[in-house]
């Protein structure tokens, strides 16, 4: 644990240096937010202390609901390396997921349009269908995916027109490593282009929309077939840094071209632009550390994407590589990636993975207890943020989901306030990319807070 203590001292000096520099800015409170309502008989929790006067180190108010900033700073006080039943040899862990609860919108997603755009790939000309098919089920797509024409559609069908474009691509333009003389602008105005990145774009939601998840989250990654990890990193780290400065925060359609004869047809598909680090985010991460906590993340993302933003110092997580959790493929003898999941030495890190993954590799470590804390925003966190007996708080990052998110969310609602609460909400406003202080979200599109689903 000494690297952990290391790591957590220097945390508390950031986070001290951060206290004194908020105090001398004269920094606002945000106003008061708007509560469920329902309501429920709570017990109200204290006013915040002076930070001069505590003996741990509380959170910015930055655009926290105020309550859930002071439940979490509640916890930090009541079980961090200030309580007295805290052990510096055996500290109690916290465990994040990645994608829109310690980052706003998905960084997968993100990568996936960015090395779409920029054709980024390594995958040999002739093998993107296998790739593309990998263990992806034959039978047709849900008929939310069939093409313009009211046809079905299946991997294969789609994953063949991406074959031939992707050859054609490979042969004409100069940055795929072949005899192709065009630039990447002059790519971008063809039909082979436009089908191609189209096509790929609409597998992945054809896939997430009709397969289980255990099919869609693996499938994403065995894009990466060819890399090395450190050229994963290394391109995640260019789509971090280029959709944290985007900053247009919209629904934005690709539809494939109608005269360019191929044996899917005309599809389309829809992405969401931009990502973003919160300070909320950066905050509590910093925060837990200072006050003695072990910090973990364990995300349905790669784990080269990951990495390169929870690891990287520059955007301020600070997060261990070896406490990063994530999916893995496997490597050919050459060290690159090949378009197989590693099963051999790990779960995939996505609904019940994600508990078998804390179980099997982090748990151990602390005696086989629990996390104290788990953050999490949908269901692939739902078995991580309600199976352990032992955890204390969950936080909710409110995307007003309609899935099992949506009976712990609705808990979350009608214990705002209350000091016992085992679930804590915070909203968020998504055309702007920003936290907001209140437990209601503005869901992209719309202007309208709203709680919990109907």
């Amino acid at each position: 644990m000494m690297k952990k203590n290391l790591r957590q001292a220097l945390s508390l000096l950031l986070a001290i240096l951060l206290i004194t520099s908020m105090a001398a800015c004269g920094k606002t409170t945000p106003s008061a937010t708007a509560t469920p309502d329902a309501e429920p008989t709570i017990t109200v929790a204290p006013e915040t202390e002076d930070p001069s006067e505590l003996s741990y180190v509380p959170l910015e108010e930055n655009n926290w609901a105020p309550e859930t900033r002071d439940a979490l700073n509640r916890f930090m006080e009541e079980n961090g390396s200030s309580s007295a039943d805290y052990n510096p040899e055996t500290p109690p862990y916290v465990v994040f997921d990645f994608d829109n609860t310690t980052s706003f919108f998905d960084v997968e997603e993100a990568l996936l349009i960015y090395q779409l755009e920029n054709l980024r790939f390594s995958i040999a000309p002739d093998k993107m269908y296998d790739v593309l098919i990998t263990e992806v089920p034959k039978e047709d797509f849900g008929e939310d995916y069939n093409n313009a024409e009211g046809n079905a559609l299946n991997v294969e069908i789609v994953a063949r027109d991406c074959q031939k474009a992707y050859e054609w691509l490979c042969g004409n333009y100069e940055g795929l490593g072949n005899d192709g003389t065009m630039t990447l602008e002059e790519i971008h105005e063809t039909p082979q282009y436009k089908d191609f990145v189209t096509k790929v774009r609409f597998l992945y939601d054809a896939i997430g929309g009709t397969f289980d998840a255990a099919v869609s989250y693996p499938w994403v990654t065995y894009l990466f077939t060819g890399m090395t990890p450190e050229e994963v990193y290394d391109l995640a780290t260019e789509s971090h840094d280029y959709w944290l400065g985007y900053d247009i925060w919209e629904s934005v359609t690709w539809e494939s071209p109608a005269d360019y004869e191929t044996e899917a047809g005309v599809v389309s598909c829809s992405y969401k632009t931009s990502i973003a680090l919160p300070p909320e985010s950066v905050d509590l991460y910093v925060k837990l550390m200072a006050n003695g906590f072990d910090v973990y993340v364990c995300s349905a993302s790669f784990i080269d994407v990951i990495k390169a933003m929870a690891c990287n110092p520059k955007y301020g997580l600070n997060v261990a590589e070896e406490d990063v959790y994530a999916m893995e493929l496997k490597l050919d003898e050459e060290g690159r990636y090949i378009n197989e999941y590693n099963y051999d030495e790990y779960f995939q890190t996505q609904g019940p993975g994600k508990k078998q993954t804390i179980d099997k590799f982090i748990a151990p470590n602390y005696g086989g207890i629990g996390p104290m804390f788990v953050a999490g925003d949908s269901q692939g966190d739902f078995n991580m943020i309600t199976e352990y007996p032992d955890m204390k708080l969950g936080l909710i990052i409110n995307r007003v989901r309609g899935d099992d998110f949506k009976s712990i969310s609705k808990e979350a609602a009608e214990t705002i306030g209350d000091v016992n609460a085992k679930y804590i909400l915070q909203g968020r406003d998504e055309n702007k990319g920003v936290y907001i202080p209140t437990q209601k979200s503005i869901l992209l599109g719309s202007d309208e807070e709203r709680l919990v689903r109907d």
